[in-house]
């Protein structure tokens, strides 16, 4: 399982392109997205589908390339498998088949944003995608917002305002750390109130890009949080 980068082809590990020259097939979400990766590499290696349409089917013909004795690697289109991205599936089938499944450490949007998001409290959710259906985000909003601790969400351009304003209407005081193209050319990063978020998006004449959202609750108990860690450490 090969983390590739997020943006910057520059992230990827030298671990993972020494395990991408040494394996027999390279499966993936998209053969042209990692096709790409791989000529930027100088990489030359037969790619094979594998995505979240046909997850169960290609599974079991990696089995069978395992069972033949050949190495497999999988990459999703950007970051960590498996992390909103497909690739679970996969690694359940082929350990129930017993092959060794080996996870290669690389980029993940959530994680990178949160290097840069400040005290968000030494507890969060990680949700990724919320329902594209309004009632039952705003629920789910509801009872993330409830716990009272950071959570991290994707979000895409079609959406990420009314998502924003959805969190709005369920804690108007909160905080959001937004993180949009993270590692590519047009990288931004902003931390305000909720609705200077929203304000900013709402005044450019379009919003593009792949966004992960850190939610800071309003009652959340980051000061608190930081105070017992300074505390802990005297």
């Amino acid at each position: 399982m090969v983390a590739g980068p997020i943006g910057n082809l520059d992230d990827i590990t030298i671990r993972a392109l020494k395990v991408l020259e040494a394996v027999d097939v390279v499966a993936c979400e998209d053969t042209r997205h990692t096709g790409r990766l791989l000529t930027h590499f100088n990489l030359k290696k037969r790619c094979i589908a594998c995505h979240s349409h046909n997850e169960e089917e290609s599974a079991k013909g990696i089995v069978s390339l395992l069972d033949r004795g050949q190495d497999v690697a999988y990459m999703s289109d950007a970051g960590t498998p498996g992390i909103s991205d497909p690739g679970a599936r996969l690694v359940e089938v082929v350990r129930a088949a017993g092959h060794e499944v080996v996870p290669i450490p690389g980029a993940s949007a959530f994680v990178t944003l949160l290097s840069a998001a400040g005290n968000v409290g030494r507890t969060y959710t990680f949700e990724g995608f919320l329902s594209p259906k309004r009632g039952r985000r705003a629920r789910r909003l509801e009872e993330l917002v409830a716990r009272g601790e950071s959570f991290i969400i994707y979000e895409s351009p079609f959406r990420v305002l009314r998502t924003l304003e959805d969190i709005r209407d369920v804690d108007p005081a909160c905080r959001i750390v937004m993180g949009r193209e993270l590692t590519k050319q047009f990288e931004e990063i902003l931390s305000a109130p909720v609705d200077e978020v929203i304000s900013s998006l709402a005044a450019r004449d379009a919003v593009k890009g792949e966004f992960a959202l850190v939610v800071v609750p309003s009652q959340g108990g980051t000061d608190a949080d930081a105070e017992e860690d300074r505390d802990a450490e005297a």
